[in-house]
């Protein structure tokens, strides 16, 4: 695994020590902060290629740095932190993190998540295009590009994953856990209200752009992209 610059965002000095060591045996760059306005310093300046994040830090907390990094850019970003309620993972998905990790974490765990976005990102730099289209909508996976009525809309990675996923098995029923398991890209860990948060974004997104295709929710089973007779993925 090689991301380049991994921006690390932890008050706990022991915490960014543990991961630093991980990371650079993978070959990566590693920049620390260990407060909020650090934190939005390095990452203006340095671009990372991924951030990992937790809530509890000085001067600009968690969310408000999550919120600051989605203005600007959709590169993979992940929660570390010890707040382990629901509420918290739900707001921390809602504003845009790719995944959520609660402390005490294993060092192996966190490192598979990280692999596993890893893979998923240095896919699109392959010369295959990959992109689906639909009536008004089009998600290309290569580009990490959404287009609603051709304009494009700003979407983090893995809402893109969702879609592109779903869109691309038009009329196929996923439960959550199948959700998990091919666009998380391993067996997740997490709560399976994941994979609900991030279709309650999509939908926001993509809300009333046609009428012959629809995200929708089977009860008691999960989710599917239902396509009218007539209309077909390209």
């Amino acid at each position: 695994m090689l991301f380049g610059k991994v921006l690390i965002i932890d008050e706990d000095r022991n915490t960014c020590g543990i991961l630093k060591t991980a990371l650079e045996k993978e070959g990566n760059n590693v920049i620390l902060a260990h407060d909020g306005d650090e934190a939005l310093i390095k990452f203006r300046a340095l671009k990372p290629d991924i951030i990992l994040l937790d809530v509890a830090i000085p001067d600009k907390d968690g969310w408000q740095i999550c919120r600051e990094v989605r203005k600007k850019s959709n590169i993979p970003l992940i929660i570390i932190t010890s707040k382990n309620e629901i509420f918290d993972k739900v707001l921390g998905l809602e504003l845009g993190a790719d995944d959520y990790i609660t402390k005490p974490f294993d060092i192996k765990e966190v490192m598979a998540r990280i692999k596993a976005i890893h893979r998923r990102t240095s896919q699109s730099g392959s010369t295959e295009t990959k992109e689906v289209s639909y009536e008004n909508m089009s998600i290309n996976i290569t580009r990490y590009e959404l287009r609603v009525k051709g304009s494009i809309v700003d979407a983090p990675p893995k809402e893109l994953e969702l879609l592109y996923y779903l869109a691309s098995n038009p009329n196929k029923v996923f439960t959550r856990d199948q959700l998990l398991d091919e666009v998380w890209g391993f067996e997740y860990y997490g709560d399976s209200r994941t994979v609900d948060v991030h279709i309650k974004r999509i939908r926001e997104k993509i809300e009333n752009v046609s009428s012959k295709w629809e995200l929708i929710t089977v009860w008691g089973r999960g989710y599917k992209f239902e396509v009218s007779d007539e209309e077909e993925g390209i």
